[in-house]
């Protein structure tokens, strides 16, 4: 592992943290988390431990779910995932302004975020341990912050950075697109695959065309393919087609 790469990508993380906590968001937009702030204890101790450099893929997820990062701090960040697989203690504070109907409780959450149990399953599946997986890849997110929106009732729903108006998205995407091309070259991949649309979408805009990036088809339960068989029936024959 190269420890100026570990640091390096420590260091563009925080600074996305800072960058996007100065940002701010109008309606219908009620909530912003910024896990990389409040979950930063874990978040740091996650890229440290397996934010290798150089790396053969870089995975680029979009932003955090509500049961996963937003929990965490960790990209996809099932807590069962990360306590047992990955091995990371969750340490975790509060939002500044939690949502009633979206509390952050860290380790002590019992929803499972099933587009992390998907991808993380996967990677034990083929790789069995964390340290096999992360010798060949990184994952990180685009965006740190999970937007919510009112839902029926007192509920909430999750809003995508895509969603956002146009001058919000000008603003944050500007950061995003700075600490991707900077984590790619702290990271030197081979590949960078966006995990959804959205995601790869971001890295061809953000990323020098000398960059190599593909797709895979997200793993999200909102996704009816993802749903019929996400690993075998569509990930799998798309990472093989990308090499990996």
């Amino acid at each position: 592992m190269s420890s100026a790469g570990v640091g390096d990508l420590v260091a563009i993380q925080r600074r996305l943290r800072d960058g996007v906590d100065a940002l701010s968001f109008g309606p219908p937009v009620t909530h912003v988390y910024n896990p990389l702030r409040y979950a930063w204890r874990t978040a740091e101790v996650y890229l440290r431990r397996y934010g290798r450099a150089p790396t053969r893929v870089l995975f680029l997820g979009m932003n955090p779910g509500p049961w996963g990062m937003a929990q965490t701090g960790v990209p996809f960040g099932d807590a069962v995932v990360v306590r047992d697989w990955l091995r990371i203690p969750i340490v975790v504070d509060r939002p500044a302004r939690p949502h009633p109907r979206r509390p952050v409780l860290g380790a002590d959450c019992v929803r499972r975020e099933v587009s992390g149990k998907r991808f993380w399953g996967w990677a034990r599946e083929r790789f069995g341990t964390p340290e096999a997986f992360f010798r060949h890849f990184a994952v990180i997110n685009y965006c740190p912050l999970l937007f919510l929106v009112p839902g029926s009732g007192d509920g909430a729903r999750n809003r995508t950075p895509d969603q956002l108006p146009a001058a919000e998205r000008k603003a944050l995407f500007r950061l995003c697109d700075d600490a991707l091309a900077a984590s790619c070259e702290a990271l030197s991949p081979d590949l960078v695959i966006g995990v959804g649309e959205f995601a790869f979408s971001r890295a061809r805009a953000a990323l020098p065309s000398s960059v190599r990036v593909g797709k895979i088809l997200h793993p999200s339960p909102r996704s009816p393919q993802a749903n019929r068989d996400w690993l075998a029936g569509k990930a799998e024959g798309q990472l093989r087609e990308l090499g990996v």
